[in-house]
């Protein structure tokens, strides 16, 4: 009864009178080799994600065997930030690891205080240095940054060559003629197998990664890109989906090269990079996709192909992009705001949560915030409150 429920909902779903143009049928567009067209294979959609494992394996040897090399070649140091500086203490990690998404409140740390038999401020001095243990270094952050630039770079560079010849590329209303009756060659298959498998292993790396400000809207980004490849490859609205691709890569590269120059202190090159980005960013993703693509896919298409409801929602997720970028717009021109009255670019708006680790800061230690070190009992409502009031007493 349940296999029947399920197989009922899958047909329900997956009705062709949703996903297609009126009169057409999934069996219409079924690849075999009797049709001389090549549509695309659903079960296609399987292989990106045993691909991403080959991917996050083939992003960990350029990390490696590239980009570490190169960091430490350029005056990166592989140490861990601040290792050692929390002594070891049972009660304290476990409540640590606990409260690792938030912030002990202050009864909590008060409690704490008590068990140990430490004031507050030792408690809180502990919390901070343990967390201090958890940012990743400069060095990791550049090896990070090193694999998504040359990603980026590849990815944008074969989608070009792909597109090259291609007539959708140079009149956008080819995507819609003869549709959903078009056929798929075997680089516009690899092209879309690459990027999907690339944002799965996003997906499933994302958790694991350095966390940024942003990570919510990755989240979404992540998922929507996804959701929209599966589809746009299920309904064959292929030719689409590789606009969509080529417009959002070609930003990133400039974006994780500035990055690269800022942990290596090559500052002018960076500025001058990341100029570039945002020229690239606000060109791309705020007028080429917003008043080429989406004007294409919102009134063109209309005027071409006979309407179903999955043009609303392909639409809608399109959308959605676009708001995302709006807001990753607003993060950029603060960092650009922030470089022009400070005469450099800061740390990106969109990258770590967490404060930029500088090697030098393992050299000064901290002593005197041991959290061994006899202190007058003050009352500390927050970790903030705290560290202004270690820094007042440095």
């Amino acid at each position: 009864m349940v296999v029947n429920f399920i197989s009922q909902m899958s047909e329900s779903f997956w009705s062709s009178d949703v996903w297609l143009p009126p009169g057409v049928t999934w069996k219409d567009i079924e690849p075999n080799d009797q049709n001389p067209i090549a549509y695309p294979r659903f079960s296609d959609i399987w292989y990106p994600v045993l691909f991403s494992f080959g991917v996050t394996f083939l992003r960990l040897l350029f990390e490696k065997y590239v980009f570490f090399p190169l960091g430490i070649a350029s005056g990166l140091r592989p140490v861990r930030p601040w290792k050692g500086q929390a002594p070891d203490n049972p009660t304290l990690e476990k409540a640590y690891l606990v409260a690792r998404k938030g912030r002990l409140n202050y009864k909590q740390i008060q409690g704490l205080a008590k068990q140990l038999d430490w004031t507050e401020r030792q408690v809180e001095r502990w919390i901070r240095m343990r967390r201090m243990m958890d940012r990743p270094s400069t060095l990791v952050k550049f090896m990070e940054c090193g694999w998504r630039f040359s990603y980026y770079g590849f990815i944008f560079a074969y989608g070009v060559w792909t597109l090259w010849d291609k007539d959708w590329l140079w009149d956008i209303n080819n995507c819609w003629y003869t549709f959903p009756h078009q056929g798929v060659t075997n680089d516009i298959w690899w092209y879309y197998m690459i990027e999907l498998s690339f944002y799965w292993s996003l997906l499933f790396s994302m958790f694991e990664d350095i966390k940024r400000k942003d990570f919510w809207e990755m989240l979404i980004h992540h998922f929507v890109t996804i959701i929209l490849l599966v589809l746009s490859w299920t309904c064959n609205l292929v030719r689409a989906g590789t606009l969509v691709l080529v417009i959002h890569d070609c930003a990133d590269i400039f974006l994780e090269m500035a990055k690269m120059m800022k942990y290596i202190k090559y500052q002018r090159t960076c500025d001058v990079l990341f100029g570039i980005f945002t020229v690239t960013w606000i060109c791309s993703r705020l007028v080429v996709y917003p008043f080429w693509f989406l004007y294409s896919t919102c009134i063109g298409a209309k005027e071409i192909v006979p309407m179903f409801p999955a043009y609303y929602i392909f639409n809608s997720l399109l959308l959605m992009l676009l708001l995302l970028h709006v807001i990753w717009t607003y993060f950029i021109l603060k960092v650009l705001y922030r470089a022009i009255l400070s005469g450099q670019m800061e740390k990106d708006s969109r990258s770590s949560s967490s404060e930029d680790f500088s090697e030098d800061n393992s050299k000064s230690g901290n002593s005197s915030a041991s959290p061994t070190t006899p202190s007058k009992r003050l009352p500390a409502s927050s970790l903030s409150q705290q560290s202004r009031e270690h820094k007042n007493s440095k």
